[in-house]
């Protein structure tokens, strides 16, 4: 029986255990599988798949792979926007909702910083952390490519950077998530949305200098910590401008060329 062929482009022939990008390999035909199924053998995670052709015509992840047939695998041509349903991905989902796995969690607080709606996958087992990505409508952030090889994970990103800020810039980037941000409006350890809170309300818990010099206070609802413009708001403020300006210079590029 005649082996298929397949090629994977750009990024993916990274992840892909294939000669290069565009490079054909060679898989037998011996069963019904999927596109998808196969794809997965060969080591990319469908969630970073963004166009599938075979023999030259579109197909999606359920395709049965038949002997002979040519199949070009593509990643995607960022900005990423998962609200719009796509062949592979029919349903869309919110922008700017995610789901951040304990792999990159400083990229949730960084993220939860910028105001998105970044949830925490905590210690939950895979199988829960995609059940949860599935459930909430929210794309799952992660370095692990077995967890986003999980069927029921249909919006993801697997996250090449190591380090968190690096992280961050490339989850926007690939999202197109532009600036303004809206910053401080999330809690940092829990993600819910701050609430205002009066001074006299959280006074017994504020230390004397705090007590002195701030007047302007939030809290979190669920973890009951509290918020104000200390010594490193300013710091922070730098730091949020310096990212928007950045990624203003750098909207329209693709940075994962």
């Amino acid at each position: 029986m005649e082996p298929a062929s397949l090629a994977f482009f750009g990024e993916l022939a990274v992840l892909a255990k294939t000669a290069g990008s565009g490079l054909r390999t060679t898989y037998p035909v011996m069963r019904q599988a999927s596109v998808k199924d196969v794809i997965e053998a060969l080591g990319v995670p469908h969630t970073e798949v963004y166009r599938i052709e075979t023999d030259g015509r579109e197909a999606d992840f359920g395709h049965l792979l038949a002997p002979g047939e040519r199949v070009d695998v593509f990643p995607a041509n960022p900005p990423v926007d998962v609200a719009v349903p796509t062949l592979l991905r029919p349903e869309g989902y919110p922008r700017g909702r995610f789901l951040v796995d304990v792999n990159v969690n400083k990229l949730a607080t960084l993220l939860r910083l910028l105001g998105f709606d970044a949830a925490g996958a905590d210690s939950r087992p895979d199988a829960r952390v995609a059940e949860s990505a599935a459930a909430e409508k929210r794309v799952l952030l992660s370095r692990d490519k077995a967890l986003l090889r999980r069927k029921n994970v249909f919006h993801g990103r697997l996250i090449r950077s190591a380090e968190p800020e690096g992280q961050l810039r490339e989850t926007l980037a690939f999202f197109g998530l532009a600036p303004p941000y809206v910053p401080f409006k999330r809690c940092l350890r829990c993600n819910l949305p701050l609430t205002p809170v009066s001074k006299q309300d959280v006074l017994s818990r504020l230390l004397p200098k705090t007590k002195r010099y701030f007047d302007e206070f939030h809290i979190c609802p669920g973890c009951n910590r509290i918020y104000w413009p200390g010594s490193h708001h300013d710091k922070m403020l730098m730091w949020l401008e310096e990212l928007e300006r950045e990624m203003e210079e750098n909207r329209g590029k693709n940075p994962f060329l």
